[in-house]
């Protein structure tokens, strides 16, 4: 791959994920479906079959003799349906005319490789009526549209267990059959709303799993690094996790630069230099006057042959110079992280330096047996940079489990989480790009092996063991980060995102389950362990919030 690098020099005017279960079963939890207690029903694994085949006559009741439904307002409408099989049998129970459910039939098959409950082909025929989900029924009586949500509810079980299904047949290697739950979970999606909740999270994993199966687990997406940009910007604008990330990263880089006049930052991932304006700004209010500041920022080469870095950099020296800040930018322009040098990063003596690295050293975990660990080569490097703070902000997840049907399973809840916490967003344009850049990375995790995958996140645990073995003791992120991320989410509305402290470490999420972890590191000494604290006293103080 052909680097090139682009240089911009301007002075300013001063000088030159939680699971939840129940324990009030009556029955032993080794009895209990795993797949469909992940998702919050207790079913009997002996019981699925039959379990199935009710909500498949309860389905077909509701919906051609909709003069019942006046039986259904009753209390158990508001059963508890974690036990789906009492549940099924207290709604089926209210209706009067039996004669009009169907008999057990052959609905459902029990396929014998995995002893698993799957839709054959017969669901799709003529029997399976099509409704107009959230449409007709919401200008209609209340129970009515709680006879809707009800069969979204059933559809969207069957749809996870599918998945999941669909999943192990692939681990398995057994495409075949994995087609065939492909076919069944399309005309499912029928019955969901796709537009919000599980239904939409399926479609994009079902793709996934599509692509998977018919175009190969090498395959890479064909989208160009500006196409990749645009879709990050609007994932920024949409939801609070790069805003957090940028923000907290630059409160630790602020307080470590505390008290130096020449500062340095090593940027991994540019990307329209969304990040840094807030810290020029902050740096321009430093009392006793604002350091020189250097940026190098890293990014994909331009498909067409522009210098785009320089681009981005000639704007942030402009604001530079708007609030009197001695700027000086550099763009290092390389396809992926392992492809940068340390010489390219012209690094002097005098310099504090600070790296900065926002969800890109999960793309180093991939395994090449042809050459040396891209982790190990960069982060010893970095090291050998020794830098006054390295910022590392990684989702909270792990997705780079060998076992294709664990990847996959923690990929699902993960990303649900995500679209839940999309659902906030009153912004609609933006929201559909971010939906889009999201999508991405599950077609990444989940259709694709080797170097063709390169969103292999691992968790906050794991960071703590490899950044310690390669030769980093962290840095608790002090007061200042926690208070600005709090202030961060003022902005946005919606309740449901929330911000802890975990030993040092701070984690945004959505509700329980945290989503995006930031830390901060630095070069050990040979031989020490020792933990830092960024504001807590000495040379890498400052109380000046962002």
């Amino acid at each position: 791959m052909v680097l090139y690098d682009s240089s911009v020099l301007s002075a300013g005017s001063g000088g030159g994920s939680g699971n939840s279960s129940s324990s009030s079963s009556k029955h032993p939890q080794a009895d209990i479906d795993g797949l469909l207690a992940g998702a919050g029903y207790k079913v009997r694994s002996s019981e699925l079959t039959q379990v199935a085949q009710r909500l498949e006559r309860l389905e077909t009741a509701m919906v051609n003799s909709p003069t019942d439904f006046t039986q259904l307002a009753s209390d158990a409408v508001h059963y508890n349906p974690s036990d789906l099989a009492s549940w099924v049998d207290s709604l089926l129970s209210e209706f009067t005319h039996t004669s009009s459910l169907p008999a057990d039939g052959p609905g459902f098959l029990v396929d014998p490789w995995v002893n698993q409950t799957v839709v054959n082909s017969s669901w799709n025929d003529q029997r399976a009526p099509q409704i107009p989900q959230n449409v007709c029924f919401e200008q209609n009586q209340n129970h009515q549209v709680t006879v809707v949500t009800a069969m979204e509810e059933d559809s969207g079980i069957r749809l996870v267990h599918l998945m999941m299904t669909c999943a192990e047949s692939v681990q398995r290697g057994d495409l075949r059959m994995a087609t065939s739950f492909i076919e069944d979970m399309q005309g499912l999606l029928m019955r969901v709303n796709t537009v919000c909740g599980i239904g939409k999270v399926a479609g994009y994993f079902i793709e996934a799993l599509r692509r998977r199966i018919f175009q190969g687990v090498g395959h890479v997406s064909g989208s160009s690094a500006f196409e990749s940009e645009i879709l990050y910007h609007h994932f920024y604008e949409a939801c609070p996790y790069l805003k957090f990330a940028h923000f907290t990263a630059n409160q630790a880089i602020l307080e470590a630069f505390d008290g130096h006049d020449c500062v340095h930052v090593v940027d991994f991932n540019l990307m329209h230099g969304l990040q840094w304006p807030a810290l020029i700004q902050a740096l321009a209010l430093r009392p006793g006057g604002p350091p020189l500041l250097r940026l190098t920022g890293i990014g994909p080469p331009s498909p067409d042959g522009r210098d785009c870095l320089r681009e981005i950099g000639l704007r942030l020296a402009e604001l530079a110079r708007s609030v009197n800040v001695r700027f000086a930018f550099r763009g290092v322009a390389a396809a992926r992280p392992e492809d940068v040098e340390p010489r390219m990063l012209q690094v002097n003596d005098n310099e504090a330096v600070a790296v900065n690295s926002i969800m890109q050293l999960h793309r180093l975990l991939g395994s090449d047996p042809t050459r040396n660990s891209p982790m190990e080569t960069v982060l010893r490097w970095i090291r050998d940079l020794n830098p006054k703070i390295m910022t590392v902000v990684e989702q909270e997840a792990n997705h780079n489990q060998p076992a294709f049907l664990d990847r996959f399973t923690e990929a699902l809840y993960y990303y649900s989480t995500m679209f839940d916490s999309l659902e906030a967003c009153p912004l609609q344009p933006a929201k559909a790009l971010a939906e889009i850049y999201i999508q991405r990375e599950i077609c990444n995790v989940v259709s694709c092996e080797g170097s063709a995958r390169v969103e292999r996140h691992e968790p906050l645990a794991k960071w703590r063991t490899r950044l310690a073995g390669a030769g980093f003791r962290p840095l608790h992120l002090g007061s200042n980060a926690f208070k600005q991320a709090s202030m961060l989410l003022t902005l946005f509305s919606a309740e449901g995102y929330c911000v802890e402290e975990n030993e040092g470490c701070l984690t945004l999420g959505w509700h329980s389950r945290p989503l995006i972890a930031a830390s901060a590191w630095q070069a050990a000494p040979n031989g020490a362990s020792e933990v830092g604290i960024i504001n807590g006293g000495g040379n890498i103080n400052n109380n000046d919030p962002l």
